[in-house]
């Protein structure tokens, strides 16, 4: 299955989309939330970034710890 990643900058604490890096990986179907976060900092090569994680909808959202920036990584359909 395809998977999105959306990498950008933060203003306020929401995105701000004043640069924004995007990438597309595969993951299995069944693919846990743990597995995709991993794929998806692997491809942006945000590997040992930690941070806040958290659920919009049907994305999955991660803010790094100690930078003004946000992660988002969505199914394609």
């Amino acid at each position: 299955m395809q998977f999105q990643a959306e990498y950008t900058d933060t203003f306020g604490g929401e995105a701000n989309y004043s640069w924004v890096k995007r990438v597309e990986f595969e993951a299995p179907d069944n693919a846990s939330d743990a597995l995709l976060m991993r794929r998806a900092k692997k491809a942006l090569g945000l590997e040992g970034v930690r941070g806040k994680r958290e659920y919009h909808g049907e994305s999955l959202v991660l803010y790094p710890y100690s930078s003004h920036t946000v992660m988002f990584v969505s199914a394609e359909y």
